[in-house]
């Protein structure tokens, strides 16, 4: 073609008709003259660069360059000569060259334009007579992608997609490195297969099928082998997405090994528990809080009542009549309702036989699994009361004639008496000269007769100042007279010896 013939294209029929067809389109189309003279913009391609009109984009190919400044997705600078615009002048044939545009003097791009090229050449001659770039705004899916980009990195949730043409991994985050021990690079371009997401699957076969079909892939269980050794238990599902264009499948995990550990160690201590429970030579019972249903007992417990545990589990332990009276059994279950804990508690339960067994009853509250529960303990002390009962018994019927014991043996089963004596409350001085006299002589073991003639006085007397005694000490039995004085340290040897100093004076 002439150079006359280049000047005379803006003028031609075939240009004309060419305008009328490219005008509506929504991709954007601008004509170039193979002398770098812009010929024309159809109105897609003026918005797609914000202008009016084709003297705004520019005269020449140079205008172009100097008013629109392209870089790559890679934030790469396009060169001069690698302009969409240059390189069609240059008659290089492209398609989706992907350049964001920045109106010159912005700091930010303002558009993604997707570029390819188009040469119309006449019939007859082998040199173009139309250049033509065809442009697609591609800004609202590049920005759907930095924003699902940026999401996906930020997100904490372990997360991969892979390609479903190949299977290979194209996109890896942060959560996913963090819970694998996984370095990027080890990831991406691997395959489904090479870094198993399925391992261990409890549905593999279904997740392998859904994964071949590009469908959703159901939450399930897998054990993800780890790079340093080793296995991590993991919640994993897929969910099929479109990645520039591409079908691929998002893998989602939820690390479940804390849960696994937090498991297994309360499977432990369950079971140490449960050993504990059952060896314990104390009788003891895991009941329900609330309805005081019995769950459990050990060995201990079914060897005091007499009671099985088919007979006893299940059962409120009201409606097995345990308790001796009902007042007992409300006592303790209010003290329970209340959220108190029992330590020490004296009551009296009834074996399956019908003895009764005196019992010192603790509880404490438990949690197994979900449920709250109480844990109660039995100390038997039938014996220890029985035992208890005839030592007082055999210490009173020999303190009615305690004329032939010795003084040490009186102490011994004053304290037998009452280990461990309450020493508040009245004192010594509390009582006369002639009451401590009287008491003196009761803790040398007389009895009234003798202390009647030891003081000079009538039986009467002694027998009045006895009764001060008692009520002023709170005491009704003349061996806890002893025991209360003992606690305090005295024995009446004092008194006697300052009566005796007092009659020999007179």
């Amino acid at each position: 073609m002439t150079e006359a013939a280049f000047k005379s294209l803006r003028e031609t029929a075939d240009l004309r008709h060419l305008r009328q067809i490219i005008v509506g389109l929504d991709e954007g189309v601008i004509l170039i003259d193979p002398d770098q003279s812009l010929l024309w913009a159809n109105d897609a391609a003026l918005t797609m660069h914000g202008v009016e009109d084709i003297a705004e984009l520019g005269a020449t190919v140079d205008d172009y360059r100097s008013r629109f400044q392209l870089r790559y997705r890679n934030n790469h600078r396009v060169e001069a000569d690698d302009y969409p615009v240059e390189r069609v002048v240059a008659g290089d044939s492209f398609s989706e060259v992907v350049v964001e545009v920045t109106v010159a003097g912005d700091d930010a791009p303002r558009w993604v334009h997707q570029v390819r090229s188009l040469v119309l050449n006449d019939a007859d001659e082998a040199e173009p007579a139309c250049l033509v770039l065809i442009i697609q705004d591609v800004s609202a899916r590049y920005e759907a992608e930095d924003r699902f980009e940026q999401s996906f990195n930020a997100n904490p949730a372990p997360a991969v997609i892979c390609r479903l043409s190949d299977l290979r991994f194209v996109k890896v985050n942060q959560g996913f490195l963090d819970m694998t021990g996984h370095h990027r690079d080890q990831v991406l371009c691997r395959t489904v297969y090479d870094i198993d997401v399925l391992r261990g699957a409890d549905r593999r076969d279904l997740a392998k099928e859904r994964l071949a079909e590009g469908r959703t892939i159901p939450q399930m269980e897998a054990e993800m082998e780890l790079p340093g050794g080793g296995t991590k238990l993991v919640i994993v599902a897929g969910q099929p997405i479109d990645m520039g264009e591409q079908p691929c499948m998002l893998f989602t995990f939820a690390d479940l090994e804390p849960r696994r550990k937090a498991q297994d160690a309360l499977r432990h201590s369950e079971e140490r528990f449960t050993r504990t429970f059952e060896m314990a030579p104390v009788p003891m019972a895991i009941g329900t809080r609330d309805g005081h249903l019995l769950c459990e007992v050990n060995t201990s417990f079914t060897s005091m009542t007499g009671y099985t545990p088919t007979e006893i589990i299940g059962r409120p332990l009201g409606e097995v009549e345990l308790w001796e009276s009902s007042a007992i059994r409300h006592r303790i279950e209010e003290a329970i309702k209340d959220g108190r804990d029992l330590r020490g508690h004296d009551a009296r339960i009834v074996a399956k036989d019908g003895a009764p067994i005196d019992c010192i009853i603790s509880t404490e509250a438990i949690t197994l699994g979900d449920d709250a529960c109480v844990l109660w303990a039995f100390q038997d002390i039938t014996q220890r009361k029985a035992t208890e009962l005839e030592l007082v018994d055999a210490i009173e019927a020999v303190m009615k004639d305690t004329s032939w014991f010795s003084r040490s043996i009186m102490d011994k089963l004053a304290r037998l008496r009452a280990p461990q004596p309450d020493i508040t409350g009245p004192g010594l001085d509390d009582l006369t000269a002639r009451e401590r006299e009287v008491l003196a002589l009761i803790c040398r073991g007389y009895d009234d007769k003798t202390i009647a003639r030891t003081l000079d006085v009538a039986s009467n007397t002694v027998r009045n100042h006895v009764a001060r005694i008692y009520a002023k000490i709170g005491v009704n039995r003349r061996i806890a007279a002893v025991a209360w004085a003992r606690a305090r340290g005295f024995d009446g040897e004092g008194v006697m010896h300052e009566r005796t100093q007092l009659e020999t004076t007179a």
